[in-house]
């Protein structure tokens, strides 16, 4: 039997050692970043009382129209303006009923298959457009007819006869934009392909001060290779921070109609993007950034500007569907992404902003007792305690149920209210800056406030953001 000296004994014992801790290490490092340690827990319903508006509004019958609150009358309070199909409605902050309006508004349920605006999405727009101190509202109709309103009490200003492109059958999304340094003047509309699974590709922009005088307006550019999410339409914003907004989705249209940045994927059924969001991700890069998420190919998340694509990156090919975008995480450079999955048992998975996976976890681990096993849809980062760190709220998926607020990085869930949630809309309207969550039913507006002390009382108003006032009125099911 062959000796081993003592040395060489030590020698072997110290890189097995070595390789042990080396596991040891790897184990820890992968608990550390799957939060499945959380366990669902027996939170009580909030104690927080809604304030309550009564709607008596007819049955929701699918997931056509949706909410906007803004302030149509000039008295520093939102309003709340309701989309069905065939009618409109607007109330006061009180509850008092301004006006409402039967009229074939421009809703739809599924983009894809019945054209734009798509799921939840409210489809209407509200501004000055013409320079009057008063604010309208502005909406398609199916006949393929611009109305512009008077926001105070929805007496008609003008209907505009729109001229389409050949083969589409009518503009199905509008935003109110800035493309000349004017101010919010002028007018995207955007229209789906006739055919059977519909691409957003068109778009036609207008002043509409020409729309409003002219009997054959003439648009400002058309651009007919527009790659639009394909569930929801365009979103606006000035990226570039050149006083002049451009056209985001999987490539971006500067404010002149030019194709400026294109994604490295297709415009056509699958893959696809699915949804686009905006905002400051990277603090080392001038302007806001813009996440879109793949469904199907490689199922990637992308990050890019009108410059240049900063990174893509997917966690183990799995679709991420869904995503918020927030600062999550106070002790990471820039915002965090954080994506739904496509899992019946919903398994988000979460990146910094430099592309890097961060956390993954299960719902069904970290979700209340009694919330649905189908987990969380209407995703939406929030700032609910007034701190840097957000939340994200959400409700539950597939169903008329309950609201809450959760920790993204972890899952863990916070508060959650006991309601019945149609539609689910965030934002600041009660004035302290701080969002809230609005609750609509057919019945009723539940909306409930953070009633603890505000810690930033002097911060200015989101609605000072021209982004923020941008999404809140062009948001819907897949990109809130």
């Amino acid at each position: 039997m062959r000796k081993i000296s003592l040395k060489k004994e030590v020698k072997i014992l110290i890189k097995h050692t070595h390789k042990i801790l080396s596991l040891i290490l790897f184990l820890v490092v992968l608990q550390g970043c799957e939060s499945e340690n959380l366990k669902s827990k027996n939170i009580p319903y909030s104690g927080i009382e809604p304030i309550r508006i009564p709607l008596d509004l007819p049955e929701f019958e699918d997931g056509s129209g949706g909410l906007i609150a803004y302030d149509l009358n000039n008295d520093d309070q939102r309003d709340y303006l309701i989309t069905q199909k065939n009618q409109i409605s607007v109330f006061d902050s009180t509850g008092k009923k301004l006006w409402d309006k039967k009229v074939d508004i421009h809703v739809t349920e599924k983009a894809e298959a019945q054209g734009l605006p798509g799921l939840h999405a409210p489809g209407l727009q509200v501004a000055d457009v013409d320079s009057d101190q008063k604010i309208e509202v502005l909406f398609l109709s199916s006949d393929n007819k611009l109305h512009i309103v008077d926001g105070e009490n929805g007496k008609s200003k003008k209907i505009v006869q729109l001229n389409v492109p050949k083969k589409v059958q009518r503009w199905e999304h509008l935003v109110v934009v800035n493309f000349r340094g004017e101010g919010d003047k002028d007018l995207l509309l955007q229209a789906t392909t006739n055919t059977n699974y519909r691409l957003g590709k068109h778009l036609a922009a207008y002043s509409i001060e020409e729309l409003i005088k002219t009997e054959k307006p003439k648009p400002l550019w058309v651009q007919n290779d527009f790659h639009s999410p394909a569930h929801n339409g365009a979103r606006v914003v000035d990226l570039d921070g050149d006083g002049k907004d451009e056209v985001i989705g999987g490539n971006i249209v500067n404010s002149l109609g030019e194709i400026v940045f294109q994604l490295p994927i297709k415009l056509q059924n699958a893959p696809h993007i699915d949804s686009v969001f905006i905002a400051d991700v990277k603090p080392d890069s001038s302007g806001l950034e813009v996440v879109a998420l793949e469904e199907g190919g490689d199922n990637r998340i992308f990050l890019y500007n009108t410059k240049e694509l900063f990174w893509q990156a997917d966690y183990k090919n799995q679709e991420p569907q869904n995503a918020a975008v927030g600062d999550f995480d106070l002790e990471k450079p820039g915002l965090e992404i954080w994506c739904r999955s496509r899992y019946k048992d919903q398994r988000p998975f979460v990146f910094d902003s430099t592309g890097k996976l961060i956390d993954i976890y299960k719902i069904e681990n970290v979700a209340p007792k009694g919330w649905t096993t189908k987990g969380v849809e209407v995703i939406v980062p929030i700032h609910w305690t007034g701190e840097p760190k957000q939340l994200a709220a959400a409700k539950e998926r597939h169903e008329s149920g309950d609201v809450g607020l959760f920790k993204p990085l972890t899952g863990e869930f916070v508060d959650k209210f006991q309601t019945v949630a149609d539609r689910l809309y965030i934002a600041d309207v009660t004035g302290d800056w701080r969002e809230e969550l609005v609750v609509m039913n057919h019945q009723e507006l539940r909306i409930y406030q953070n009633p603890a002390p505000n810690p930033r009382p002097d911060r200015p108003s989101l609605w000072e953001n021209e982004y923020y006032r941008r999404s809140k009125l062009t948001w819907n099911y897949y990109s809130p």
